[in-house]
């Protein structure tokens, strides 16, 4: 790699559990990407042959069928996925999303039935938050939770659902006390096999990410136990901002991914193709561009394995996290941007690689909170300080 970057968290172990990542998505990618592409979603082949090796939920306990590591284990394996030319939210979701809601606020018999499943690849998971008219505004959320006898009926509209089509357990985000708007809000675990009222809608066709499925969904009175309910009645606003920041991290990391991937395919392009009777590389402009990036690229990892760094002695805070977001999502946006302008008309060919980075890049400041969200949380705190 072109920045030699060696992150002080990038243990041997977690070095040798990288390669094997990385070896084994190149290895599917290569086979299976193009049909992937058009079919919008990812075979459930390649989450069963990933869980068999160990690369589901690095981070989930033992006991639960996970490898008993911490979340620098699952950045590991969504940087090598990255850098592998997948794209980034299936995973995010699956590896680390979704899971650490039952590990965070499941109880041991909500985790021994789903946990084993979900590190296995057998069952696919997803979180329903977003709604039509409701994205950011978490407590404005209009799907209901109505109490029938042991359960509850879910009626109400989900888009923009990683996973949404394919997934077996999706944690629905649901109002349990219209009045309550955050304080009335719980979260469910809902089993989508033979699950009468829930239905896929349509698997939404995106800008980039196009291996991601996608999809919305609908709930008519979707019965849900009570046992499936994730904490208390109204837990559930808090449940969901507390795993937002982890969720802005893991955006971070897969960005920075992207960038050095990105840079790496650039200078190896520059140097290789040639205009004028030299090498691109041997344009000053062409040096410059490269040099910007590179720096750009080597603060924005040095900024994310500072984040890194607090998160494992458990000092991580909001306003970090929103920061790491905004900035590594907005950097990959634009560096990117740069290193697709130096392939020319290549840069624009779907079959390039960097077209695909680039394209993927751009969802990555909407998805865990628009970047103008994470500006007003940043902005608010300093307020707050002055």
């Amino acid at each position: 790699m072109i920045l030699d970057r060696t992150p002080p968290w990038m243990t041997e172990e977690r070095q040798a559990l990288h390669e094997t990542a990385y070896r084994f998505a190149r290895r599917e990618a290569d086979t299976g990407l193009d049909r992937w592409r058009r079919q919008q979603h990812i075979d459930r082949d390649f989450f069963l042959k990933a869980g068999e090796l160990g690369l589901l939920a690095c981070a989930v306990p033992t006991e639960y069928g996970g490898g008993g590591g911490t979340h620098l284990d699952d950045f590991v394996v969504l940087d090598a996925f990255v850098r592998a030319g997948l794209a980034p939210a299936p995973f995010q979701m699956h590896c680390v999303v979704a899971p650490h809601y039952y590990v965070e606020y499941g109880n041991d018999e909500q985790r021994r039935k789903w946990l084993p499943g979900l590190a296995s690849g057998q069952l696919l998971g997803a979180l329903a938050m977003t709604e039509p008219d409701t994205g950011s505004d978490i407590q404005a959320i209009r799907a209901r939770a109505e109490r029938d006898g042991g359960g509850y009926l879910i009626t109400g509209t989900k888009i923009f659902i990683t996973n949404g089509a394919q997934a077996d357990l999706v944690i629905v985000a649901a109002s349990t006390d219209r009045g309550a708007r955050g304080k009335g809000l719980s979260l469910f675990v809902l089993e989508t096999k033979d699950c009468p009222g829930f239905e896929v809608g349509r698997s939404l066709e995106k800008l980039g990410q196009h291996e991601s499925d996608t999809a919305e969904l609908s709930f008519d009175h979707v019965r849900v136990p009570a046992a499936n309910r994730l904490g208390e009645e109204g837990d559930g606003f808090a449940m969901l901002m507390g795993q937002l920041p982890m969720e802005r991290l893991v955006v971070a990391i897969t960005s920075q991914a992207a960038i050095e991937a990105g840079l790496d395919l650039t200078v190896k392009y520059v140097n290789e193709r040639h205009a004028f009777g030299k090498p691109l590389i041997a344009q000053q402009h062409i040096r410059f561009e490269i040099a910007d990036c590179l720096m750009r690229a080597r603060v924005s990892g040095a900024f994310l394995d500072s984040c890194l760094a607090q998160l494992e002695r458990a000092e991580l805070d909001d306003v970090t996290a929103a920061m790491a977001k905004c900035w590594l999502s907005d950097e990959e946006w634009q560096i990117l941007d740069r290193c697709t302008q130096l392939f020319g008309g290549y840069g624009y060919m779907a079959e390039q690689p960097i077209a695909n980075y680039f394209i993927n890049a751009r969802i990555q400041k909407v998805y865990g909170g628009t970047n103008e969200i994470m500006r007003e949380i940043i902005g608010r705190a300093a307020t707050t300080r002055a």
